[in-house]
């Protein structure tokens, strides 16, 4: 039984991890304000499925996806 839990919790991650770097395409690409709305969904639901993996590449992609929601820092220069 152990076993087979294990596999599931393997496939899982690989889904994780497919799904991140689908959703970090999104992130590249989203540039209206409806579109940004939907990617902040994306992430939150990623976020959530991700809080229970302990791979590695899953927590990595969380941290990556949820720094995407992060607005743009501006450069202000003074003379």
């Amino acid at each position: 039984m152990t076993n087979e839990l294990d596999k599931i919790d393997r496939t899982l991650d690989e889904m994780l991890v497919n799904l991140g770097a689908i959703v970090l395409k999104l992130a590249s690409v989203s540039k209206t304000a409806a579109e940004r709305r939907a990617l902040a969904q994306s992430v939150h639901q990623y976020t959530v499925c991700a809080e229970r993996s302990s791979d590695p590449r899953v927590q990595r992609l969380r941290v990556e996806l949820e720094a995407t929601l992060q607005p743009p820092l501006k450069l202000i220069s003074s003379r």
